[in-house]
């Protein structure tokens, strides 16, 4: 299995990744495909498909933030069952961050990601079992990821300025035992990463508001 970056629209690659984000990922979640052209060509956006035998069969889009020494998880895609998939991706971009964390001699102090809550809300979307949202949570707390103790909205990929919820924020700190992150940094990483997104709900901008007037929250258990 070859792990290949795509960079530009035109990439015959990425109209499959596009289209298993879109059997995958409720329309609010997935922006749209002539919108990928200038994401993809940003140096610092790394978009990266699992190809095997020709076919894209999973897919990964994550950012570094040298700044704050952090990453953040876009999506993984699992298209196929049986090949080890979410594996060989989450292998891959750890190894891809540790080199980028290395060249800025640091180590990576860990990586955000929305991860959906099927036990708050009733999702209906997946497409084949490795991305149910209830096996993908529960890889996902393997993996590390502790959940953010606020109440989470995102500003909709639409475009359209509505809040999104029933998604948890959530860190994979690379110290396991660390229990809190700065509330600054969660909001300094938030406002820059939906910065693209003009139209930004109330409720949006008042966690923004909150998380300002706090020093610090809570890793909890996923």
């Amino acid at each position: 299995m070859d792990y290949r970056r795509i960079t530009d629209i035109a990439d015959p690659l990425f109209r499959e990744v596009h289209q298993l984000l879109s059997d995958v990922f409720p329309p609010e979640e997935v922006l749209e495909y002539s919108l990928w052209k200038e994401p993809l060509a940003d140096p610092g956006i790394r978009v990266f498909a699992a190809v095997h035998e020709g076919k894209v069969v999973g897919t990964t889009e994550y950012r570094y933030y040298a700044d704050w020494n952090v990453a953040m998880t876009d999506f993984t895609i699992i298209g196929r069952e049986g090949l080890g998939i979410g594996r060989f991706l989450a292998r891959q971009r750890l190894k891809d961050l540790e080199k980028l964390a290395a060249e800025n001699h640091t180590e990576l102090l860990g990586m955000f990601a929305e991860i959906y809550d099927p036990y708050r809300v009733g999702y209906d979307f997946g497409g084949i079992k490795p991305m149910d949202p209830y096996v993908r949570r529960e890889v996902l707390s393997h993996l590390g990821y502790k959940r953010i103790d606020i109440p989470y909205v995102h500003p909709s990929w639409q475009g359209d300025g509505e809040a999104v919820s029933g998604l948890d924020l959530c860190f994979m700190p690379g110290d396991e035992e660390l229990e809190s992150l700065a509330a600054p940094l969660v909001a300094d990483f938030l406002t820059r990463y939906y910065a693209v997104l003009e139209d930004k709900p109330e409720a949006w901008t008042s966690m923004i508001s909150q998380l300002r007037g706090r020093e610090s929250v809570a890793l909890l258990p996923l």
